[in-house]
This record gives C-alpha cells, structure tokens and sequence, in this order.
C-alpha cells in the first residue's frame, strides 16, 4: 500500500475476501513522509494491525528518477508525452513484490495484491499485465512447495475513472489517499499523478477530496 489512489482502492477490495497485512516502503521518494502518513490513516480505517513498514535507502544511491533525484525536475503533466517518463523508478516495483513474497512466506499469506494499472504501462512498464504473469510464474518457482502465493491485480484491465467509481462503491477512503509527485502539504495539481487522478475524478462524475496547491486552484 504506497498510500495512492489505486492501492487504496485495492486494499478495499481485497478486504471483501481476505483478511489485509499492509506492506509500506519508503525508499527516498520525494514525498516520503505524506505517503507514510496516508498509509497508516488508510491502515488504520481498514483495521489492519499487521503492518510493515521498510526503507530501500538504496534507491536513492541508484538514482536515474525524479522521484528520488533531487536534482532531476518532476515534469508538469503532458498527456501526449510519448516514452517513459523521468519519474519511472527502474523495476521498483519487482522490489516491493521480492520483499511482500518473503513476507507472505513467513505469515503463511497465500495472495499479494498490488494496485498496478495497465493504463500506465505505456510510462511504466512494471505495471503491464504480462509483467505479473511472468512474476507469478518466478514467485511459483522460487517459494516454498505448496506455499500457492500468486499476485493479484485487480485494477490492471480499469480505466482510472472506472477505479474511482469502485472505489466510491466500496467506501474506499479516498480522502486519505495521496498521489502527488511533488508536495507534502497540499498536492501540486499540474504533475503528471495529478494530472491523471484530477482527469479520473471528472470522468467518474466525482469531486476528489483532497487539498489542491492555491497556486493551482487559481490557474
């Protein structure tokens, strides 16, 4: 659960099935602290008491992303930017899922639900379905006999408005959610994870509910 829009509307998914154990990681990404805080409120409103929480400092001496280079601008929105964009963080998200199957293993959890969107793969390649199906067959390989953990991505063939929508369904907590690429405070509201989260909003008929930057209120 990185605190965003998509895992917490996986997370209330999930819980419909399964009993939730959240895994956080913080690996130097320019908004840290906010996304560490929407974790634990969105924890927290799901009941979930098995919580861990891991620094990847290493991310950071890796560089090559905006996200965790101060010294690499994060890019305003461009919807018809072609490519992969400068706040790709290289194969992070093979990390996040090395470190929640070590977990699965030794709490005996049999599934790992990430929020991964394929409407993002074209910038992210780790978020493409055969991405999962090739880390399935990896995670089958490489675990204990009879452990049966497989990924989940119920959100990777949704539009993100669709995702909105369901979430509001579910009674998802999307006022504790953070998606901004730049700010703590208030969210900048011209990054490319605003840009996208403000599109899905106005797509789902709904207001989102978080604090816009003033700056961006008033453009």
């Amino acid at each position: 659960m990185s605190g965003g829009l998509d895992s917490c509307v996986t997370a209330a998914i999930a819980r419909t099935d399964h009993e939730l154990h959240a895994l956080h990681a913080n690996y130097g990404q320019r908004t840290e602290r906010r996304e560490l805080q929407a974790f634990h409120a969105q924890a927290d409103h799901f009941g979930i008491a098995n919580r861990l929480v891991v620094r990847l400092d290493y991310f950071a001496a890796i560089g090559g992303s905006s996200l965790i280079d101060a010294a690499i601008a994060v890019p305003d929105g461009d919807p018809d930017a072609e490519g992969i964009p400068n706040t790709y963080v290289p194969f992070r998200n093979a990390h996040f899922l090395s470190i929640a199957t070590s977990w699965a293993e030794v709490i005996g959890a049999r599934r790992i639900f990430i929020g991964a969107v394929a409407e993002d793969s074209p910038g992210y390649p780790d978020c493409r379905p055969e991405y999962y199906e090739r880390m399935n067959a990896v995670i089958e390989a490489g675990t204990r006999p009879g452990s049966g953990i497989r990924i989940e991505t119920p959100l990777i063939h949704m539009r993100k408005s669709a995702i909105v929508r369901r979430g509001v369904a579910l009674g998802a907590p999307l006022d504790l959610s953070w998606s901004c690429y730049r700010l703590q405070g208030s969210a900048c509201g011209t990054c490319d994870s605003c840009r996208l989260r403000l599109e899905a909003f106005e797509g789902a008929g709904a207001a989102d509910p978080i604090a816009y930057d003033a700056r961006f209120a008033e453009a």
